[in-house]
C-alpha cells in the first residue's frame, strides 16, 4: 500500500496528464470544426437538382449555378459576396451572414487558443467554449433562414413551381447543408467540453494549493497554542 500523500501525487499527476491530453485533442477537433465551417460557408452545395429536374443547377448561401436551357451542361453562376445584392434572396443574405459570423468565431477561437501561452488556462477554456456556443446559434439560425428563401425565382426556376418556403419541390439537400447541421452538433459538443476542461483547470488550481493551505493552517494552530501557553497571555485572560 502506498501512503496516502503519494498516492495523492500519483493521482493528481494522472488527472493533468489526462486533462492536457483532452485538451489537446478539443483543440485538434476545434480546428477540424473550422475547416468545416469554412467549406459549408464558400461552397454553393446546399441544395441542387435531382433526376427530377429538368435543369442541372445548385444552390449555396451567396453563389448559384443553373444550366442553360440551350446547352444544359454549361452552367451559369452568379453571386458572390463582393456582390451582395445579386443574391436572389434576403433569406439567403441573412443566412450568409450568420453562417460567416460563425466562421468568424471559431476562427477567433483558434486565435484565442495562442492566449494559452500567457493567461490563466480555465478562463481561456470557457472564453472559447462561450465562443464555440455562439457559433453553434449562428449555425442554427443560418440553416433555419436558408429554406426561407427557396421561393426565389432563381430557385422557381430550377426546382419547379411546387417549390416554396420550406419546400424544395423537385430539387434535394446537398452535402453542405448536411454538412452544416453537423457542425451545429460539433460546435455544441465542443464548447461542453471546453466548459468541463475549463471547471478541471479551477480544480486542478485548487488541489495544487490545497497542501499549502493546509499547512499554513497547521502552523497558525501551532502559534496560537503556543500563545496560550505563555503565562502572560494567561494573566491577561484572567483579568479580564
Amino acid at each position: 500500500m502506498l501512503p496516502s500523500q503519494e498516492a495523492a501525487k500519483i493521482y493528481h499527476d494522472n488527472y493533468k496528464r489526462n486533462s492536457r491530453a483532452i485538451g489537446v485533442l478539443w483543440a485538434i477537433f476545434t480546428i477540424c470544426f473550422a475547416i468545416i465551417n469554412v467549406v459549408v460557408f464558400i461552397q454553393p452545395y446546399w441544395i441542387g437538382d435531382s433526376v427530377s429536374t429538368q435543369q442541372v443547377g445548385y444552390f449555396g448561401l451567396f453563389h448559384h449555378c443553373i444550366g442553360k436551357e440551350t446547352d444544359n451542361r454549361e452552367l451559369i453562376c452568379t453571386g458572390s459576396l463582393a456582390e451582395f445584392s445579386a443574391i436572389p434572396s434576403s433569406a439567403f443574405k441573412a443566412a450568409s451572414i450568420f453562417v460567416l459570423l460563425s466562421m468568424v468565431l471559431i476562427l477567433g477561437c483558434i486565435v484565442c487558443m495562442a492566449l494559452f501561452f500567457f493567461c490563466n488556462t480555465a478562463t481561456v477554456y470557457k472564453t472559447c467554449a462561450w465562443m464555440q456556443l455562439l457559433c453553434a446559434v449562428c449555425l442554427v439560425f443560418g440553416c433555419i433562414i436558408f429554406p426561407d428563401g427557396w421561393d426565389a425565382e432563381a430557385v422557381l426556376e430550377l426546382c419547379g413551381e411546387e417549390t416554396g418556403k420550406y419546400t424544395l419541390g423537385h430539387c434535394s439537400v446537398r452535402w453542405a447543408y448536411i454538412l452544416a447541421i453537423i457542425g451545429i452538433l460539433d460546435a455544441l459538443i465542443l464548447s461542453f467540453l471546453a466548459f468541463v476542461l475549463g471547471n478541471r483547470q479551477n480544480d486542478m488550481f485548487l488541489e495544487e494549493l490545497g497542501p499549502d493551505n493546509n499547512k499554513d493552517f497547521a502552523v497558525s494552530r501551532i502559534e496560537v497554542q503556543d500563545r496560550r501557553s505563555d503565562p502572560r497571555y494567561v494573566a491577561v485572560q484572567r483579568f479580564h
